[in-house]
């Protein structure tokens, strides 16, 4: 996971679709519907209004969304976020990984671990709870055969209770289709205009 590393970063990059935004003045009651349940309520992004053009599966996505990476008890938000982070490395995904980098960083008010991470990967020195975690999201998302037995032990040692394991689970493999999601209907964009491509 070390090598290119260094495409990371917690600066969040534009976003532009291939595939045409609904305009929210021409949506439909029912796209409407579906954009009520999303958890921004201020500006709803573009890719947000891409995942509108299909309705139904909008209106099944944001719950579930909702539910792994804010839903109360279990992990705490800032190591559902360090799941993410994993999942976005493995896959590539430099969007995804910028939005939920910076978004630890916002919650733990440390810039640190983000950091060794981009820098060092897997082999980042960070305590024995993070290690695992960043471990465990990165396994999994490779392959979930490479998430083993002595991984899932690695993680109770480190404190981890039955419930934050299986938040860890979901948060990693919601970000295994959320990638590439992303990677398909978009491109993340540098914000002085160069394309940054999809990390991979």
């Amino acid at each position: 996971m070390s090598e290119a590393l260094h495409a990371f970063t917690t600066q969040v990059p534009e976003w532009r679709p291939r595939v045409k935004p609904i305009e929210l003045a021409e949506a439909t009651p029912e796209q409407l519907e579906a954009l009520q349940v999303t958890p921004s309520n201020t500006k709803v992004s573009d890719y947000v209004l891409v995942l509108a053009n299909d309705v139904e599966t909008l209106k099944v996505r944001s719950p579930l969304f909702n539910a792994i990476m804010y839903g109360r008890g279990g992990l705490s938000r800032a190591e559902r976020e360090l799941g993410a982070v994993g999942a976005s490395i493995v896959n590539r995904c430099i969007y995804c990984a910028a939005v939920h980098a910076s978004r630890y960083n916002q919650l733990t008010k440390d810039e640190t671990v983000i950091a060794k991470i981009f820098a060092d990967g897997e082999e980042a020195e960070l305590d024995e709870r993070q290690a695992a975690i960043l471990n465990f999201a990165t396994r999994l998302s490779r392959a979930p055969s490479e998430a083993r037995p002595e991984d899932m032990r690695r993680l109770r040692d480190a404190g981890l209770s039955e419930e934050e394991v299986l938040d860890l689970i979901l948060s990693a493999s919601l970000f295994g289709w959320a990638n590439r999601l992303m990677h398909t209907l978009g491109d993340p964009i540098a914000k002085d205009g160069f394309d940054s491509g999809n990390g991979r």
